[in-house]
C-alpha cells in the first residue's frame, strides 16, 4: 500500500498573510511541516501542493517537491485531488496534513493512516484530541466533534458540541486535528460531489462525507499541536520549537529527509 503525504499551502490567507513563509527559529513554517512529515514512518513521498510560486521557490530551496495548482480552489482538499492528477500518483492513500501547524509530530500522522491497514472498505479517517479547556470548547476557530461508540465521527461543528450547557467536565469532548487521510479513489470522488447545506453552515469540509452517507473513521491521539493564525500564534511557537525534542534532534541539524 503506498502512502503519500499532501501539504496544502497558500499565502493568501486573510488574518495572516504568507504565513507559509513566516520564519520560525530561523526557518519557514512550510519547511518546519514538510520536515516533520517526512520523519513519518508510514509516509511514501512528501509533496507541498501549491498555487503560489513563492512558496513553490521555497520547498525547492531546502530540497523538498512541491507541486504547482490552480489559485481558485474552494478548499484545501480540492487544491490536494488537483495536485494528485498533476502527478497522476499511484499512491492508495492521501493523507492531507495542513501547512500551518508546524508543531505537527510525525507519530500522528501514522496513528491516523492505522485504520486503513485493518479496514480495506474505509475511505477516510480523521485525527482527533481531547478539548482540555473551556475556552477551547467555546472557540469557533476550534471545530468540535462528536463520535459514535464504534469511533465513526458523528458530527463537526464550530459550536460547543455536545451541548455545552449540559456538557459535564467528565463527558468527554474532542477537536478535530487536521490530519485527513483518504483512499485516493475516494478522494477524487469528494471533489466532485457538490457543497451540502451543512458543509456551508458549518464551513467545516469533512461534513460533506456525512451528508452524502459516508463514514469517517476518528482515532484520538495525545499529541498536541497548535496552527498558526496570526502573529501572536507564531511568537507562541517559536517559543515552544525552541525546547522541541524533534527540532532540537533532528531536521534543525540540517539532515535532508526529502524522500
Amino acid at each position: 500500500m503506498k502512502i503519500i503525504g499532501m501539504v496544502p499551502a497558500r499565502m493568501e490567507s486573510t488574518r495572516f498573510f504568507g504565513k507559509p513563509l513566516a520564519r520560525i527559529c530561523g526557518m519557514t513554517m512550510i519547511q518546519h511541516v514538510y520536515e516533520r512529515c517526512c520523519l513519518s514512518k508510514t509516509l511514501d513521498e512528501v509533496y507541498v501542493a501549491t498555487c503560489n510560486e513563492e512558496i513553490m521557490e521555497e520547498v525547492v530551496s531546502f530540497g523538498g517537491k512541491a507541486i504547482m495548482t490552480s489559485n481558485e480552489h474552494r478548499n484545501c482538499i480540492d487544491r490536494v485531488a488537483e495536485a494528485c492528477n498533476n502527478i497522476n500518483t499511484d499512491a492508495d492513500i492521501v493523507v492531507v496534513i495542513q501547512g500551518d501547524e508546524p508543531l505537527t509530530y510525525p507519530e500522528m500522522i501514522d496513528q491516523a493512516v492505522s485504520p486503513f491497514k485493518t479496514d480495506k472498505d474505509l475511505v477516510c479517517s480523521n485525527l482527533i484530541s481531547a478539548i482540555d479547556s473551556e475556552e477551547d470548547f467555546n472557540n469557533p476557530n476550534v471545530i468540535k466533534v462528536t463520535k459514535d461508540l464504534q469511533n465513526y465521527a458523528l458530527y463537526f461543528s464550530r459550536e460547543a458540541v455536545p451541548s455545552a450547557k449540559k456538557c459535564k467536565e467528565t463527558f468527554n469532548k474532542y477537536r478535530q486535528v487536521c490530519i485527513l487521510p483518504f483512499k485516493k479513489d475516494f478522494l477524487m470522488k469528494y471533489v466532485q460531489m457538490a457543497p451540502t447545506p451543512l458543509e456551508m453552515v458549518e464551513s467545516v469540509d469533512m461534513l460533506r462525507i456525512i451528508e452524502n452517507g459516508y463514514k469517517i473513521k476518528l482515532v484520538e491521539t495525545i499529541y498536541k499541536t497548535m496552527g498558526v493564525d496570526d502573529e501572536n500564534d507564531r511568537l507562541r511557537v517559536e517559543e515552544i520549537m525552541k525546547d522541541d525534542p524533534l527540532f532540537q534532534s533532528h531536521y534543525s541539524k540540517g539532515i535532508n529527509y526529502a524522500n
